[in-house]
């Protein structure tokens, strides 16, 4: 979807709000795919002192299994947008992934979801920000609470360990 901005390019100052939605459910990230409902993407773009400036926010809700408790989850995320929109880019190969070049006078709001997305979302997968994963040893989910096995002691505190012993 394209989102004109003729009516701005030459008003600093002036505004255009936006709201999208896009379909990435073919966003295969490892092995599965994570998207299955449409991502939301909505804000405004700016004229500031002759720059475009596109801020925002993406919504979704991302299924999958846990990288590290291998449980399923489903999980609601918020991206902010904060990208910058040019009519053509200086130099391509030093090129800033959080700029954006026009197509004429309009936005390609697709793109920029789609790349916004995938910059935000964290190399891994997890249920939460702060899951503890399997136990080492016995495979528990520490999430449940703490499992039953015994710390193994450091092989160079052995002898440490002996004099304690006795």
């Amino acid at each position: 979807m394209l989102l004109g901005l003729s009516k701005i390019i030459d008003c600093p100052g002036a505004s255009v709000p936006f709201s999208t939605s896009v379909d990435l459910s073919d966003l295969c990230y490892g092995v599965s795919y994570p998207v299955t409902e449409p991502v939301v993407a909505e804000g405004t773009v700016r004229n500031t002192a002759g720059v475009l400036v596109m801020t925002g926010s993406i919504k979704t809700t991302i299924h999958g299994t846990c990288d590290r408790c291998a449980s399923d989850f489903d999980r609601e995320i918020d991206f902010p947008i904060d990208v910058v929109l040019v009519t053509e880019l200086a130099n391509e190969e030093n090129e800033d992934e959080w700029v954006f070049p026009l197509e004429g006078d309009s936005a390609d709001l697709e793109d920029i979801v789609r790349t916004v997305f995938v910059l935000n979302l964290d190399s891994k997968l997890l249920c939460k920000d702060d899951c503890k994963g399997l136990c080492c040893r016995c495979g528990k989910n520490l999430n449940e609470g703490p499992c039953n096995c015994q710390k193994e002691l450091d092989p160079r505190f052995a002898a440490l360990k002996q004099l304690l012993e006795k």
